[in-house]
C-alpha cells in the first residue's frame, strides 16, 4: 500500500502488481536506469512509491506505443528530475493520446485490476456516466486510453454534475480547435495525396497536443491563481 503522503511503502511485488507487470520486468527497467531506486527499508527490503508507480506506467505506455528502450531511455531523459506522480501521469496520457483509440472490453476483476484498485457499483457507474466503460453482458466495454484518468477523476472532490460539466466545456473547445487547425492544415494538404494527409496527421498529433496541454496547464494555474488571490484580497484582514 502506499500512503497519503505519498511515503514508499509498495513491495516490488505489490508495484508490479499494480502496474499490471511482472517483477522482473520492474528489475529490469532499475538495472537500465529507467526506474529511480527504491527506498531501503528494514531488512533490507526495497519500497516503492507512487513516483516509482507513475514512471512505471509511463514506460509501459511508451513501450506500446512502439518506441524503443533506447528512444524511452532518451525520452525520460529529457523530462524535468522532479517531476511529482500527477505530472508523470500528465505525460503517459499525452503518450496514450498519440494512439488511435482503443476500446477492449473485461470483466469486473481485469477492470479492477487495470484500474489499480477495487470498485464500488456507484465508482462504475460514474466511470459509465463519463464515458469511460459500458456495461457489457457479464463484463464491460472500456476505454483504455481514459481508464486511467477517470479512475483517478474518481476522487476528484466534485460532485458528478460538475465533472460531466467540464468534461463537456473541453469536449466543445477541444472539437473547436482541433476544426480551426484542420481549416488552417487544409490549404497545405490540397494538393496532396492521401498517404501524405495520413503523414502530416501523424506528425502533427504529438506536436498539438503536447502545445494545447502546455497551454491548458499555464492558463489553468494563471486563472487558480488570479482566484486565490482575490479570494485572499477580499477575505478579513
Amino acid at each position: 500500500m502506499t500512503t497519503d503522503t505519498g511515503k514508499p511503502t509498495l513491495t516490488v511485488d505489490e508495484l508490479a502488481a499494480r502496474a499490471g507487470v511482472t517483477v522482473r520486468t520492474v528489475r529490469f527497467y532499475s538495472t537500465k536506469g529507467l526506474l529511480p531506486p527504491p527506498v531501503i527499508g528494514r531488512r533490507r527490503v526495497g519500497h516503492y512509491g507512487r513516483e516509482h508507480l507513475a514512471r512505471l506506467e509511463l514506460i509501459e505506455e511508451l513501450q506500446h506505443q512502439g518506441m524503443t528502450l533506447a528512444a524511452i531511455e532518451r525520452y525520460l531523459r529529457q523530462l524535468p528530475p522532479d517531476l511529482s506522480p500527477h505530472d508523470l501521469a500528465i505525460h503517459r496520457a499525452v503518450v496514450a493520446s498519440w494512439a488511435p483509440d482503443t476500446v477492449e472490453t473485461a470483466d469486473r476483476a481485469e477492470l479492477e485490476r487495470r484500474s489499480g484498485r477495487s470498485l464500488a457499483d456507484a465508482d462504475i457507474e460514474r466511470l459509465a456516466a463519463m464515458g469511460v466503460v459500458q456495461p457489457d453482458g457479464d463484463g464491460f466495454r472500456l476505454d483504455a486510453g481514459l481508464l486511467r484518468l477517470g479512475v483517478r477523476l474518481l476522487d476528484v472532490p466534485l460532485s458528478q454534475g460538475s465533472i460531466m460539466a467540464a468534461r463537456n466545456v473541453l469536449v466543445e473547445h477541444a472539437r473547436l480547435a482541433a476544426h480551426e487547425l484542420a481549416e488552417l492544415f487544409r490549404g497545405e494538404v490540397s494538393e496532396r495525396d492521401a498517404q501524405d494527409v495520413k503523414s502530416l496527421s501523424a506528425h502533427m498529433h504529438p506536436i498539438v497536443v503536447q502545445a494545447l496541454l502546455t497551454t491548458f496547464q499555464r492558463s489553468l494555474r494563471e486563472e487558480l491563481s488570479g482566484w486565490v488571490e482575490g479570494a485572499e484580497a477580499g477575505g478579513p484582514s
